[in-house]
């Protein structure tokens, strides 16, 4: 696999990761992030040639840090918060007292951090850190990625392949989904005050599946519903059955899902799946993040809304108008 392959790759993985990481956050659903921990412990070692250890799974919840590589003297935190007073609040824990000599580095896994390496920190046990160096995001870590020999890429590729899924095929098909994430991208969604149609009671259905932190994203997306069923229509005239093989696809992405997985879990786990068939397919042309995030985020509640994922509070499987 040659270098651009390897690259698009990880980058896809790291943030497709990035995302899911935040959207749990948001919803208070955390597991993700211990597991976070061992993951970027294996990836920044790879990455860096740094001999990090979980200081955790020795010592559990030891304050302000995270990993710890002892003979590089180095002390890390990873964290889906990302901010000035979460940095700080580790640098002046007790324990790093101990680590004089030590260097410490903040890894935002979700968020953006490039306004964090412009600040200036309170250190009170002079740890070393240079905020422009020390604080990484998924962006910089992409960027300290790229400048690697094609040999590193490859067993870069190789940890993700095991940790995150199989790489994606080289050729990919088209697909329904993507071409209408495409449609939504070109409507004016500032101007969308529409009432949303009453056929059923959406809160009820919420409430029925134990929906807490999704309501919000629901309550938020639902006045959307008619203009997508606009562009169902519309998408229809281009030949039979499509808009049913986008709501099939995406209802399909929910039935996978291991049902163990809280209600919360399952519906952004529906939102971060569907991003990625997207990505993956022949037809994506690429778009900010946060924009795709958004009307991925808008399908799939009008999917909700239509009853292709989770149960009808009527008992019917079948749309709920």
């Amino acid at each position: 696999m040659n270098r651009k392959k390897c690259f698009d790759y990880i980058e896809e993985k790291l943030n497709s990761l990035a995302y899911r990481i935040e959207s749990l956050a948001r919803a208070n659903l955390l597991d993700l992030n211990i597991h976070s921990e061992f993951f970027f412990r294996d990836l920044i070692n790879l990455i860096f040639g740094w001999k990090l250890e979980n200081v955790n799974s020795v010592m559990q919840n030891t304050p302000g840090i995270d990993l710890e590589d002892t003979i590089n003297k180095i002390v890390v935190q990873v964290s889906s918060t990302n901010t000035k007073a979460k940095i700080e609040s580790a640098l002046s824990k007790e324990f790093l007292s101990k680590k004089k000599g030590y260097s410490f580095k903040f890894i935002s896994i979700a968020k953006d951090a490039r306004t964090l390496r412009t600040k200036t920190y309170s250190n009170p046990h002079g740890l070393v850190f240079d905020p422009k160096e020390d604080i990484f995001d998924i962006s910089l870590i992409l960027k300290k990625v790229v400048d690697l020999p094609v040999q590193n890429l490859e067993k870069i590729r190789v940890f993700l392949e095991e940790e995150l899924g199989n790489p994606k095929p080289s050729i990919d098909a088209e697909s329904n989904i993507t071409a209408i994430i495409q449609l939504i991208s070109e409507l004016d969604l500032s101007s969308d005050s529409a009432p949303v149609p009453k056929s059923f009671e959406i809160e009820k259905k919420i409430v029925f599946n134990n929906l807490v932190r999704a309501a919000a994203l629901i309550e938020e997306h639902k006045v959307y519903v008619h203009r997508i069923g606009k562009i169902y229509s519309e998408f229809d005239q281009q030949g039979k059955n499509k808009s049913h093989s986008v709501l099939n696809g995406i209802r399909r992405v929910y039935i996978d899902l291991d049902s163990s997985l809280s209600p919360d879990e399952i519906f952004f786990d529906v939102i971060s799946n569907v991003i990625r068939k997207v990505q993956e397919s022949a037809n994506y042309q690429p778009m900010p993040q946060e924009e795709l995030e958004l009307y991925v985020q808008i399908l799939v509640v009008d999917a909700f809304i239509r009853c292709k994922i989770f149960k009808n509070p009527s008992g019917e499987n079948d749309a709920c108008s």
